[in-house]
This record gives C-alpha cells, sequence and structure tokens, in this order.
C-alpha cells in the first residue's frame, strides 16, 4: 500500500510531497511529521527506503505507507490533552508523532502483540527523546507499550477519546473497537479494506466516514491458554484516561 506521492531524499522532502499531494493538510499535522524522521524507524540496511511512500515489513516488524499515516493522523483530529490508544502500535513511530500533538497532559498508550517489536519500539523511543531537538517545540506525551493482544483488553479498561487500530478489522469486532470509545471520540481502523473513521456522537450514536481503500494485514484472533481463558491486556498500570 502506497506509492501515491514521489519519493524524497530525506524526511522533509516526503513531508513536503504529502503536503503538495493534500495527503497533510493540517499545520499540527505537519509539525508532527518533520519533527520526527521516519528513517529512525528502519533498521539501518533498509534506510534507503525510508523516504519512499511504501509500506515496509521486515519479521514482525512493519510501517505503514506515510500516505497512510498522514490520512490516520488527519482524521483522528488530535489536540492537546487528549487520551490516544494505538492497537498495535508496532515501532511506535506514530504514537511519538501523536505524542508531540498531545503534550504534557495527554495520554498515550500501545498495545503489541509481539514482544520484540515492543522492544523494538522502546529503543527507537529512547534514541528519538535522547537526539531529537523537537522538544525545543514540543511538550512530549511519552508513549506507554504494553504487549497483548488488542481484542482481549480489560473490560474495566477507561475509555479514549482517540484509538487507532493498525491491522485489519473484521465486521465481527467493529463494536469491540467502538466500546473503547468515549462520547466524542474518533475511532480509525481499516474496516473492510477502507481505512473508516468512526465518531462517536452520543451513547449510542456513531457517525462513519470511509477514507479510502487500504490494504492491511487482519487482525491476530486471541489464543486462549489451555485452561480455556484468556490473558487480558491490563491498562490500568499505565497512566489513566479521567473517566
Amino acid at each position: 500500500m502506497g506509492g501515491a506521492v514521489s519519493a524524497g531524499e530525506d524526511n522533509d522532502e516526503l513531508i513536503d510531497n504529502l503536503k503538495e499531494a493534500q495527503y497533510i493538510r493540517t499545520e499540527l499535522v505537519e509539525q508532527a511529521f518533520r519533527a520526527v524522521d521516519r528513517a529512525d524507524y528502519y533498521l539501518e540496511e533498509f534506510k534507503e527506503n525510508a523516504y519512499k511512500d511504501l509500506a515496509w515489513k521486515h519479521g514482525n516488524i512493519h510501517l505503514s505507507a506515510p500516505c497512510i499515516y498522514s490520512e490516520v493522523m488527519e482524521a483522528l483530529d488530535l489536540q492537546p490533552g487528549l487520551s490516544f490508544l494505538n492497537l498495535g502500535s508496532g515501532t511506535g513511530y506514530l504514537s511519538s508523532m501523536v505524542g508531540l500533538i498531545l503534550g504534557p497532559f495527554g495520554v498515550n498508550h500501545g498495545v503489541e502483540l509481539h514482544s520484540d517489536v515492543i522492544e523494538y519500539a522502546k529503543q527507537k523511543l529512547d534514541f528519538f527523546i535522547r537526539t531529537s531537538d523537537s522538544f525545543d517545540k514540543f511538550d512530549f506525551c511519552e508513549p506507554s507499550f504494553v504487549i497483548g493482544n488488542c481484542l482481549e483488553i480489560s473490560p474495566d479498561c477507561s475509555q479514549y477519546d482517540r484509538v487507532y487500530c493498525g491491522a485489519g478489522v473484521q465486521k465481527e469486532h467493529e463494536e469491540y473497537m467502538k466500546s473503547l470509545l468515549k462520547v466524542g471520540g474518533i475511532l480509525v481502523m481499516p474496516l473492510e479494506e477502507k481505512l473508516t473513521k468512526i465518531t462517536r456522537t452520543g451513547p449510542s450514536a456513531w457517525e462513519t466516514k470511509k477514507i479510502l481503500a487500504v490494504s492491511f494485514a487482519p487482525l491476530i484472533q486471541p489464543c486462549h491458554s489451555e485452561t480455556g481463558k484468556s490473558r487480558l491486556v491490563q491498562l490500568r498500570s499505565l497512566k489513566i484516561p479521567p473517566g
């Protein structure tokens, strides 16, 4: 998925191309994209591809195409102080960009299935915090990552203002995804091969907008233990969004 815009020589040129093609449309999103160098989230031997508008996968590590992340960031309509849940948080690239917008009073949680990817994301986050000059311009809401299947989040988990799922959601899981959202919140996810924005306008009222056709690997179904019980993902140990 991708290839919608020309490759850049560096991160800024990639962002210029995304702006010109109208994938990046707001100043906040542009600033976040410029502040987080996409190449820093690649393995060294693949960095020459970082500024192409293409997805990248290596083992369990995956990055969506820049045009997809642009549409996601714009659709989330992020503002300082919001709570954000990233389902399938991967390398942490998106979570770091989101954190620059959420600021010091936001909440920034990620759930990731693969332990090696969690370690990779933590290394990349540490590198970003140590080397970035973005903190002169931004107050950062540092992401927290937990391991688990995003379909097994504990039912006593708080709801979030913004939720993104980075894997294809089957129709039977749509209601579960929507249950993670506060009233007034926005959920962005690939649903039936369409990147979809769902706004919770009331306790049982929703607005749905299909953004563009996408191809995502589907959500991995939970594996139940020998006892038949699933292992619930606990987010309560992290900084919790207010009720």
